[in-house]
């Protein structure tokens, strides 16, 4: 095979570390390209995420040759031909050319070849299929070079057939088409995606979550979810999905109508906004169980999809500050920015007056600091009172009293309306 492009050298390409496991493939006498994303995303002009290398050398050798230069070798995946080098903390996955032989499920039983073209053959779309030398001549046995710059996410050979091989490439397919992809969407992939999108709930939670995240930090994902809902995927996935157009006016005004520091793209958040405004927290429970989600995540999911307290422009900085110390400014954040959005999704043009109420609401949310209580239930003990859960209901009213001051109320202020509490509870008693 001749190449058929070239790239400048990456930084990645020169880099010490990637020098060093080049070398000694070289020093060996033995072949190796960079393959697959890092091309990829060089031929964009976008930054490599992971470097991952092909070669003709069995992996038993890669290892034997990698050793030879000082280099640190892991065998992940040697009855498959992997194996990662480690140059500096960085890692280098390394795997020989194959054919699948024989698919089960996500696994398939390989056979080693030196042939690209056939290595080629067995990725899943044309624009994962370019590889690389160190001085930047791109092989491109399927015209992966001319499918990315028209924006095609096409799959290599029969779409159906690659996606009974590996269900996963259904959802790449569309993460892919998220990241790389101009409308319209190849036909044929369609078509075998809405065909076998039933086998989706295959898969597990970790891999659904993994891609479904992936499209929702795409740069445009509602396109993406609308597309997948048309074509009867997203049922299969994420029955809960809601209307995509709170989704859509989140992204539009992070990424494009307001700059707000120390906001960042969380698929968590884009994942919420996505949900039916309706959903209850059972529901919410069962897609962050569904989906694997860390307690983190899935707290997080719980705190932005609760229906109460309502968020609305109209909620003054004070009630806005009280909701803050009681859920945490960071969850009331994001609760502002999907209440926004949502209300954009309704009403595209809002008057001025009420577009700077809701960005002073989600920075108000942002800067609050929490002040700590200063009572405690030694407090209430050392006034006589036995304990019980009336402890905690006293705190309770003096806590809410404080809140209502603003925070303002020292300690001493507290535990005199903690000693008016008890006195009225007293005088009630006794009455």
């Amino acid at each position: 095979m001749e190449p058929t492009g070239l790239i400048t050298p990456q930084p990645w390409m020169t880099a010490p570390s990637t020098k060093a496991v080049m070398d000694a493939f070289r020093a060996a006498g033995a072949e190796a390209r960079f393959i697959g994303g890092c091309v990829r995303d060089a031929v964009l002009g976008r930054p490599a995420k992971d470097i991952d290398i092909a070669t003709p050398t069995e992996p038993e050798q890669v290892m034997e040759l990698l050793a030879a230069a000082n280099i640190y070798v892991i065998p992940t995946g040697i009855k498959h031909g992997t194996v990662t080098a480690i140059v500096d903390a960085h890692h280098f996955e390394i795997t020989t050319l194959r054919i699948d032989v024989e698919h089960f499920g996500r696994h398939a039983r390989v056979q080693f070849t030196d042939d690209w073209t056939q290595d080629a053959a067995r990725r899943d779309f044309t624009i994962n299929t370019l590889s690389c030398d160190e001085l930047g001549n791109v092989y491109d046995p399927y015209d992966g070079l001319a499918d990315l710059g028209k924006g095609w996410v096409r799959f290599v050979g029969d779409a159906e057939q690659r996606i009974n091989e590996d269900v996963l490439r259904l959802l790449r397919f569309f993460r892919f088409y998220a990241q790389y992809g101009k409308p319209p969407a190849s036909g044929r992939a369609l078509r075998a995606c809405r065909k076998l999108a039933s086998r989706l709930p295959e898969l597990s939670g970790e891999r659904v979550r993994g891609e479904l995240f992936r499209i929702l930090t795409a740069p445009h994902p509602a396109d993406t979810i609308f597309l997948m809902r048309g074509e009867r995927v997203l049922e299969f996935i994420l029955p809960e999905a809601g209307d995509v157009g709170r989704l859509r006016m989140l992204v539009w005004l992070l990424e494009r109508a307001v700059k707000i520091e120390g906001v960042h793209i969380d698929p968590v958040r884009r994942l919420a906004a996505l949900l039916k405004p309706d959903i209850t927290p059972e529901q919410t429970a069962q897609v962050a169980a569904r989906l694997k989600f860390s307690n983190k995540e899935c707290a997080h999911l719980l705190a932005m999809c609760k229906a109460e307290p309502k968020i609305s422009s109209e909620l003054s900085d004070h009630e806005l500050r009280i909701h803050c110390d009681k859920y945490g400014n960071a969850t009331m954040v994001d609760r502002a920015l999907i209440a926004w959005a949502g209300e954009l999704a309704l009403e595209a043009h809002l008057p001025p007056e009420r577009t700077l109420r809701w960005k002073s609401m989600v920075e108000t949310a942002r800067d609050f600091v929490a002040v700590s209580f200063p009572l405690h239930g030694q407090d209430v003990l050392d006034r006589g009172l036995q304990r019980g859960p009336q402890v905690g209901a006293l705190l309770q009213q003096v806590q809410s009293w404080w809140r209502e001051q603003d925070f303002r109320p020292d300690r001493t202020e507290c535990l005199e309306q903690l000693d008016a509490l008890i006195k009225a509870r007293s005088d009630g008693t006794s009455s």
